[in-house]
Parts: structure tokens; sequence; C-alpha cells
């Protein structure tokens, strides 16, 4: 419908220039809209590029500052230490080992034990027939007769004699003389029995005993051989004992381990002819004298052997019990320092490693005995570098089970 005013429908424009221009007013905002927008995003970029970098550089240098702080294991110290055996070798031997020999001359006649035959003290071992001896003996017996004979004739004519001086029948020399023969002859006596009864002794070792209970180790005569009394050549030793109720085991103790080696000691005793099983012995005495050219201490144990089961010369291993310091504790041994101050270990207290100064006692091989230094408490670096310094800083990695072990 047209309008009323002449003149405004003058100023409308066309329908067709209208909706024309009513579709270029919107476009004249979108430039700058889309400008603004291209900004945000832009901006928005580079701020979270440059937050990005800046978390990557705060990680990184928090990353360097972790790597240049080690982290390291530890362990606690046991308290106390393992029971140290000391084995030594040793030798049996019996308690008393001696060689049996003739104490007169002559032959053979008869032997009554042979080897590993068990005697008693004083039983008869052998018989020597000494015909020598014999004779000698007879013709010393027939002397002191002769010489008792005339001290009895002697002693009636000092007493006549004393007589006939009081009737002034005899001089007083007569009757001094009669008194030194009276005490020759008794003189002469004298030694004609001394002369008998050594005779009569060494017809007495014509029965070869036993000196002590024991066993025959060794015969070394026959009947009717040529017997020399004595010990020293040409003299032959005709049987040999032991005594083996008891052995003795000789050892020698390092000096280091001297201290702990006391008398009324236990010691154990093995041999490989018995695996599994030990005799029990006793620390009798010590030569209390360290010896200089191999630097160690000869002791003595005594082993009970009731049954015979061991043999005087075996071969045997011989454990110590060594007691333990007080108030020791025990660490593996790739836990010390060697440093120019000495042994050390690394302590951990307060985040930082304190280097210690440690004393060691017993050296077990994997486990080290530490008598000064630490406590049952200390946390204690395992396997430290070389170049670990007291005051660094560690962190500790955690571990289920950090008491000390080989």
């Amino acid at each position: 419908m047209p309008p009323d005013d002449p003149r405004q429908a003058e100023r409308l424009p066309p329908p067709d220039d209208l909706s024309e221009s009513r579709l270029r007013r919107p476009r004249r905002w979108r430039l700058p809209v889309l400008l603004a927008a291209a900004v945000l995003v832009i901006g928005g970029a580079i701020y979270t590029g440059i937050r990005s970098r800046a978390e990557t550089e705060s990680e990184l240098a928090r990353a360097t500052d972790e790597a240049a702080v080690p982290t390291v294991d530890v362990i606690h110290p046991i308290a106390g230490a393992p029971d140290e055996a000391l084995v030594l070798p040793g030798n049996t031997q019996a308690f008393s080992d001696t060689g049996i020999y003739a104490r007169t001359n002559g032959y053979l006649k008869h032997w009554y034990f042979d080897i590993g035959a068990h005697v008693r003290r004083g039983q008869l071992l052998a018989d020597i027939d000494t015909p020598e001896i014999d004779q000698q003996l007879r013709q010393a017996r027939a002397d002191l007769a002769s010489a008792q004979a005339a001290l009895k004739l002697a002693e009636i004519t000092a007493e006549r004699n004393e007589n006939l001086l009081k009737t002034r029948s005899v001089s007083t020399q007569d009757r001094d003389n009669a008194v030194g023969t009276l005490n020759t002859d008794k003189a002469i006596v004298q030694s004609r029995e001394a002369n008998v009864a050594q005779l009569e002794e060494l017809q007495s070792f014509e029965k070869v005993e036993a000196p002590f209970d024991g066993i025959v180790t060794a015969r070394n005569i026959d009947i009717g051989a040529l017997i020399a009394a004595g010990g020293a050549a040409p003299a032959r030793e005709l049987f040999h004992m032991a005594a083996i109720d008891t052995l003795r085991v000789y050892v020698s103790v390092p000096e280091s381990y001297a201290p702990a080696i006391h008398v009324g000691a236990t010691a154990a005793v093995t041999l490989d002819e018995f695996p599994g099983q030990s005799f029990t012995g006793s620390l009798v005495r010590t030569a209390n004298a360290i010896d200089m050219t191999s630097r160690t201490l000869l002791v003595e144990v005594d082993v009970p052997n009731p049954t015979g089961q061991l043999l005087p010369g075996a071969y045997v291993s011989v454990h110590f019990r060594l007691p333990a310091a007080g108030r020791s504790v025990t660490i593996p041994a790739n836990t010390l320092l060697f440093r120019k101050e000495g042994l050390q270990a690394g302590v951990i207290r307060d985040g930082k490693v304190q280097l210690v100064s440690v004393k060691i006692g017993h050296d077990y091989g994997d486990l080290v005995e530490v008598i000064e230094g630490l406590a049952g408490t200390d946390e204690v670096v395992l396997n430290p570098s070389d170049s670990l310094e007291s005051g660094a800083a560690v962190h500790v990695r955690a571990q289920k089970d950090s008491r000390a072990a080989p």
C-alpha cells in the first residue's frame, strides 16, 4: 500500500535496495572480530608455550637438584657379634709315650705281649736271661759271707782284749789294734752288702715290666736276642708303649688370638674320619710365651679317650670359641671406607652423611665386628662411594629390611 506521505515515500529505498543494505551492515564488524579472535588465540598460544616452557625448566631444575643429591641404601648394625670359632690344626699324641729298654745285659728268654696289647702297670712284658749277673751275684754273696765271718772274729778279739786290758794281761796297743781291725771288718761287710744289693737289683731287671697302663705299640726283639743295658747305642728298644686313655693335642695359636686363650676353656676336636662327630677337650696349659720364630702360642688340649676310638698321631682340627667384645655391633664389610684417617663408616644424621671412625674387633669375612664408633640404632650407608664426604646431603632408599646382612 503506498504511503500517505509522498516525502516519506521518496526517502524509503526500493524494496530490493533495502534488503541489500541490511545484508551489508553486519559485514562491517566481521574483520575486527576476526582480528580480535586471532589476537586472543595467538596470545593464548604464546602464554601456554611460555608457561609450559617455564614449567619444563622448573621441572628440569628440580630433576637436576634431585640428581645432585645421591640416593643411598642403609643398614642398621646388629647388636653383639656371632660366636667366632678359631679352627687350628693339630696332631693327637699319647698322654704317655715311651720306649722300654733293658737295665741289664743278657739274652731274651721270653716275651709275653705283642703290638696292640693292652697291659697294666707292673705287668710282665719279657724275661731276660743274665748268666753273668747271676755268677757275679753268687760271688758277691760269698765275699759278703767271708767278710761277715771276719767281722765276727774281730768282734770277739776286740771284746777279749778289752777284758784282758782290765787285768793288764795285754797292752793298750793290742787292745787298740783289735778295735781297729773290728772297724775295718765292719766297713768291709758294708761294702760287700752294697755290692750284693747292686747285683740283686740288676738281677731284678731280668723281669721287664710295664711302667704304666697302656698299649704296646712296638716290639723290637725276639727270643734269643742279645740284650744290652741302657738307652744308648748299642742298646736297642725292647718295646714301645703308649697311654691313650687321654690324648694330648698341641696347637700353635696365632699371637693375635693369644689373649683370648685361657686355661680351663673347652675345645671341640674333629677328624675327617668321623664326619659330623666332635670330641670335647679341655685346654689344660699354655707355654705362657710367644714363639719368636712362628709368632704363636703353644697350648695343650687334653681329650678323654676311654674307648680308644682316637688314635695317637691322627691329624685333627681344634675349634676354639672366642668371646666377643662387650657392647659391640656387627656390620657388613662393604660399609667400610678406607681413608687416611683410618677405617670409617658413613652414618645418616638429619638427612646428611657423617663419617665416623670405627674400631674393628674380629673379621668374619663378609661381616666385621665393630667395638667402637657405632650403635645399633645408627643408619650406616651400604656400599659408600669413595667420593662420599662428611656433611653431604643424601636420600635414603626405602627398604623392607635394613638389618645388617652379609
